[in-house]
C-alpha cells in the first residue's frame, strides 16, 4: 500500500486529534495544522489519480476489522477511477474551504474547534469514498453525518442552529434505517460486504425475490430500493430534503464544503460504487429518474422567491443533486458523476461569494437589502458571475457541459421515465437561469437597499477570502473540459476514464437530434437570464406585481409548500406528544423511574420496620429466635 495514498485520509485525522487538543493554546493559529495537513492531502489525491490514469488500480486490504462466525470485514482500500474522482473533489474543495475559513471565521468563539472540525470531516469523507466494502462506507456514511451535525450546530448558543444541526441527524436516520436494512440483505445474500466479492456474484440475485406484507418483490428490487433509501437522505432528495435548507443555520464555509460539494454528493457516489445491483431493477431506476425529475422541479420552483441570499443557493443544492440523481437513473452514472464534479466548484463558489456578500454586508442575509455591490466588491462580482453563467449551463462553461449530458442521456434512455426527465431537465434549466441571475442582480446591480451604516463600511473582502473564490472560479469554468462531446468536436474523456469502473450508455440518437437538444437547453438558460435581466433591471416593479397578483402561488412557494408544517404536525407533534404522555409519564416515570426508586423505598421502609424489633427486650429477642428456628424447622420437615 503506498504511503501516500494512507496519507489521504490520516493526515486530517491527525489534524483533528492535535487541533482539538492543542488548538486552544494556538488560538488565532489553530488554522495552520489543518490548513498544511489537508493541502498535503490534496496533493497525496493527485498522486493517486495520476497512478489510476496510468492503469494502476488498488484494492488491498489492510487488517481484519470485525471477524465473527461468517461476517469477516477488512479495513481496506479501493481506488479506482471513481474513488480518484471523488479524491480530487474532496481535497480540493475542502482546501480552498479552510483557507477561505480564515478570513470568514476570523475574531469567531471556538475558532480551533470549527477547524477542527472541519478536518474530522474531511477525514470521515475520505473514508467513505476510499473503503473496498460497504461496512466502511457506512462508517464513513455516518461519520459525515456527525460532522455534519457538529458544523451545522457550531453557533450552538444559536437555537436555530442548534435545531438545524438536530434536524439534519434525526432526518437522516430515517435514510439510514432503509440503508442498513439494504446491508443486511447484501450481506445475507452474498455471505460478504467487500465490492469486489459482492458485484462479482451479483448476478445471482436474478430470478430471486422476498416476501413482503404478502407481495412477492424481486431481490435486486428490495436491496436496490433500500441503498436508494439511504441515499435519499444523506443527498437531500423528496421526502427527506428539508434539512438541507435549514442547514444553511451554520457558518457559511460549512455550507460550501458539505452542502454544495461533498457530503450531500455521497448519496450519488452510492448509486454510481453500486450500479451492479441497481442495473438489475428497472423499477428502482425508474423511480430513481421520476423522483430526481419531480425534486428538482420542486426545490427550483421554491428557489424562484426565497430572499435569503444562501437558502436560494441551498434549494439550488437540491435541484443539481437531482439533476445528477437523474443521471444515475437513466443508467449514466457517468453523466452523474460528471455533474458531481462540476457542481462541487461552481456551487462551492457561489456558497462562498455568497459568504464574501455577507461578510461585506455585516451578515446580513436579506437580499432585498442589498444592490449595487459590484463597485465595492469586484473580485466577488466577477467570480459570483462565472458561476451563475456556469451553473445556467451557458456554453463554454463546466455546468453547460455536464447538464447537457444527463438531458442527452435522459432523453436518450430507453427506460419510461426518460422522455418525462428530459423534458423536466430542460424546463428546470431555464428556471435555474433565471434564480440565479435573480439572485446576482439582487445583489450586485440596482439601487444599494441596505442601511447607510453597511454602505459606509462596505468594501471587498480579504485576499484570504477571494483567492480561494477565484481559483474555484477556475474551476467553474475549465472542470467541464473533461467531458467535451464529440458534436462539438471533443472526445468526451470523462465518459471513457469513468467507462471501466461505471460503463457508457450508447448514445441511440442522431447527431441531429443532439444538436436540437443541445440547442434547446441553451435557449432555456439564456432565456432565463433575460427574464430575469428584464424583471429586476429593466422592470423592477414587475415581481412585487406578480407576487401581489399571484399571492396564493407566492406564499406556497415562499413558505416551501409547507412541508416542514406538514410533518410537524404530522410527525413532530404526535411523536412528542406520545414522547410526553407515554414514554415520560408512564414507562419512564412510572416503570423505570418505578423500578428504580421503588425498590430501595421499599426496602427502606422494611428497614424501617425491621428495626423495631430492636428494642432492647432478652425476652423478645429469644421469641424471635425461637420462632425462627420453629420456621426453618418445618421447612426442613415439609421439605422431606
Amino acid at each position: 500500500m503506498p504511503v501516500s495514498l494512507l496519507a489521504i485520509p490520516l493526515l486530517p485525522l491527525l489534524s483533528f486529534v492535535l487541533t482539538l487538543l492543542l488548538g486552544k493554546r494556538m488560538g488565532t493559529r489553530a488554522h495552520w495544522l489543518p490548513i498544511i495537513t489537508v493541502v498535503l492531502s490534496f496533493i497525496c489525491a493527485l498522486i493517486a489519480f495520476n497512478r489510476v490514469q496510468h492503469g494502476e488500480i488498488i484494492n488491498q486490504d489492510i487488517y481484519t476489522w470485525i471477524s465473527s462466525g461468517s461476517l469477516s470485514v477488512s479495513f481496506g482500500f479501493l481506488v479506482d477511477q471513481l474513488t480518484s474522482v471523488m479524491l480530487i473533489v474532496v481535497t480540493s474543495i475542502s482546501s480552498l474551504v479552510h483557507i477561505y475559513s480564515v478570513g470568514y471565521m476570523k475574531g469567531e468563539d471556538g475558532y480551533y474547534r470549527f477547524f477542527a472540525y472541519l478536518s474530522l470531516f474531511t477525514f470521515s469523507m475520505l473514508m467513505l469514498v476510499l473503503g473496498n466494502n460497504f461496512l466502511q462506507l457506512f462508517f464513513g456514511w455516518e461519520a459525515v453525518g456527525l460532522s455534519s451535525y457538529l458544523l451545522i450546530g457550531f453557533y450552538y448558543n444559536k437555537k436555530s442552529a442548534s435545531d438545524a444541526g438536530k434536524k439534519a441527524f434525526i432526518v437522516n436516520r430515517f435514510g439510514d434505517f432503509g440503508f442498513i436494512l439494504g446491508l443486511f440483505l447484501v450481506f445475507t445474500q452474498f455471505g460478504s460486504l467487500h465490492y469486489a466479492e459482492v458485484f462479482s456474484q451479483v448476478s445471482l440475485l436474478e430470478g430471486q425475490s422476498v416476501s413482503l406484507l404478502g407481495l412477492q418483490i424481486a431481490m435486486p428490487t428490495m436491496i436496490a430500493f433500500l441503498l436508494f433509501c439511504g441515499a435519499i437522505g444523506k443527498s437531500a432528495q423528496i421526502p427527506l430534503h428539508v434539512w438541507l435548507p435549514d442547514a444553511m443555520e451554520g457558518p457559511t464555509p460549512v455550507s460550501a464544503l458539505i452542502h454544495a460539494a461533498t457530503m450531500v454528493t455521497a448519496g450519488v457516489f452510492l448509486i454510481a460504487r453500486c450500479h451492479p445491483i441497481f442495473e438489475l431493477s428497472h423499477a428502482v431506476l425508474n423511480l430513481i429518474t421520476i423522483l430526481a425529475a419531480i425534486t428538482t422541479l420542486f426545490a427550483a420552483t421554491i428557489a424562484l422567491v426565497q430572499t435569503d441570499i444562501k437558502r436560494v443557493v441551498a434549494y439550488s443544492t437540491v435541484s443539481q443533486l437531482a439533476y445528477m440523481f437523474i443521471g444515475c437513473g437513466v443508467g449514466a452514472y457517468s453523466a452523474g458523476v460528471f455533474h458531481l464534479f462540476t457542481h462541487a466548484y461552481f456551487k462551492a463558489l457561489l456558497f462562498l461569494g455568497c459568504g464574501s456578500v455577507i461578510l461585506g454586508m455585516h451578515h446580513e442575509q436579506d437580499v432585498s437589502s442589498m444592490g449595487g455591490l459590484k463597485s465595492k466588491m469586484p473580485i466577488t462580482y466577477w467570480t459570483f458571475l462565472l458561476a451563475s453563467l456556469s451553473i445556467s449551463g451557458i456554453p463554454g462553461l463546466a455546468g453547460f457541459f455536464s447538464k447537457d449530458e444527463i438531458l442527452l442521456m435522459a432523453f436518450n434512455s430507453e427506460l419510461a421515465s426518460g422522455k418525462f426527465a428530459w423534458f423536466i431537465g430542460t424546463l428546470v434549466a431555464f428556471m435555474t437561469a433565471f434564480y440565479s441571475f435573480r439572485l446576482f442582480f439582487l445583489i450586485f446591480h440596482g439601487e444599494f437597499r441596505g442601511t447607510e451604516h453597511q454602505r459606509e463600511h462596505l468594501h471587498e473582502s480579504p485576499a484570504v477570502v477571494t483567492i480561494p473564490l477565484i481559483l474555484l472560479a477556475v474551476g467553474a469554468v475549465a472542470s467541464g473540459w473533461f467531458g467535451v462531446p464529440a458534436i462539438l468536436g471533443g472526445e468526451n474523456h470523462w465518459a471513457h476514464f469513468l467507462e471501466p469502473v461505471l460503463g457508457h450508455p450508447h448514445v441511440h440518437v442522431t447527431h441531429t437530434t443532439e444538436a436540437i437538444l443541445m440547442a434547446t437547453s441553451i435557449m432555456a438558460g439564456i432565456l432565463g437570464i433575460g427574464l430575469a435581466f428584464f424583471m429586476y433591471r429593466l422592470q423592477p416593479q414587475i415581481p412585487g406585481a406578480i407576487a401581489t397578483r399571484f399571492s396564493g402561488i407566492y406564499q406556497l412557494l415562499l413558505n416551501k409548500y409547507y412541508v416542514d408544517e406538514f410533518y410537524i404536525k404530522t410527525i413532530v407533534e404526535p411523536t412528542l406528544a406520545f414522547s410526553r404522555a407515554v414514554i415520560l409519564k408512564v414507562i419512564d416515570t412510572s416503570i423505570i423511574e418505578g423500578a428504580v426508586n421503588g425498590i430501595p423505598r421499599a426496602i427502606g421502609k422494611g428497614s424501617q420496620q425491621l428495626r423495631k424489633i430492636q428494642d432492647g427486650q432478652v425476652s423478645h429477642y429469644l421469641a424471635w429466635m425461637g420462632g425462627g428456628a420453629l420456621v426453618v424447622l418445618v421447612i426442613l420437615l415439609v421439605g422431606k
